[in-house]
């Protein structure tokens, strides 16, 4: 039987050197950058752990609908919805965004799936759940 494993979740970006410097705060490292010969897009595939985070970015992008900017909004649309990194205490990881003046989308909540977390944006509005996890499912 295969075995299937998650390898990359693909974010589009409207600067790639502000999204991965932004990612790399995370722990996120390049690994592969590719230009397309007419500058019309490029890809960056970031690694943590062993998961990708693709960035793309063109050079003629288009902005996302309204709704995806805010969580209320964006959870009902249908479709891919956001990242979420894991971290071991969801308070030293929100003194870490602070630290780093990163503005915080969504407050710590308790979720009701029984996850403690909160949300920012990263530099494209794209939003990234920060998350505690310690159900051991």
């Amino acid at each position: 039987m295969t075995a299937f494993q998650v390898h990359h979740v693909a974010l589009s970006v409207r600067d790639m050197n502000e999204s991965v410097r932004f990612y790399e705060r995370f722990g996120f490292r390049g690994v592969v950058h590719y230009r397309d010969p007419d500058g019309a897009f490029e890809i960056v595939h970031l690694k943590l752990g062993e998961t990708f985070l693709e960035l793309w970015w063109y050079k003629d992008l288009v902005a996302a609908p309204e709704s995806a900017t805010e969580l209320s909004t964006d959870l009902p649309r249908i479709g891919w919805k956001h990242l979420a990194l894991r971290v071991d205490s969801i308070d030293e990881a929100r003194r870490l965004v602070d630290q780093w003046s990163i503005p915080v989308a969504v407050q710590r909540r308790d979720g009701n799936t029984g996850v403690a977390y909160f949300f920012v944006k990263e530099p494209s509005g794209n939003l990234l759940e920060i998350l505690e996890d310690s159900r051991g499912l």
